[in-house]
């Protein structure tokens, strides 16, 4: 009995508790969300965030590098949170093959991300990536700052801009940290 008390015990406290951050199966809300595309500095690309037949988030377009231009990336603004007790953020996804960027703020406001990239299969799969992973980068340039500090989060964006000119699709059941 008390093995079995002292087990129960050590495995709560290893148990890893979540936050979600978006939830497009359950929540089927986008409102918060919004498309920056290369257009911003003169480019062409197309890209647009909506709700797929099936009830998922579904960002698709075309990138193309014309005119210097060559990325289109959503984003999500919230009320920053403190995430200190959280290592990792999960992706439930399934892509087209292509590598995207995973992005984070601290605030919204803030003049750069910290980014880590992510390789998608034809499937559906779960992505997680370590929080003191991500580096800072300023428009596609790794600045000396040190990585993320995980300790708050404001905003969240995935981004594709292989250099390349593609269509892509990638549809996003769930973001969350644990």
């Amino acid at each position: 009995m008390i093995v079995a008390l002292i087990y129960g015990i050590i495995s709560l406290s290893f148990q890893t508790s979540t936050i979600t951050i978006a939830d497009f199966k359950n929540q089927q809300d986008i409102s918060n969300w919004f498309v920056v595309n290369d257009g911003v500095m003169g480019g062409y690309s197309n890209g647009s965030i909506s709700l797929s037949d099936d009830g998922y988030g579904l960002y698709q377009g075309y990138v193309t590098t014309l005119n210097n231009g060559g990325f289109s990336s959503i984003r999500y603004r919230f009320k920053p949170k403190q995430i200190s007790k959280y290592a990792h953020v999960s992706l439930r996804v399934r892509g087209d093959g292509k590598i995207y960027q995973f992005r984070i703020k601290n605030q919204s406001n803030a003049r750069y991300s910290y980014i880590q990239y992510f390789e998608t299969t034809k499937e559906w799969e779960t992505i997680t990536i370590p929080l003191n992973s991500f580096y800072a980068s300023f428009r596609g340039y790794k600045l000396n700052v040190s990585n993320y500090s995980g300790q708050e989060i404001g905003e969240i964006a995935i981004l594709i801009g292989n250099k390349k000119n593609e269509d892509f699709a990638l549809e996003i059941e769930r973001i969350w940290l644990k």
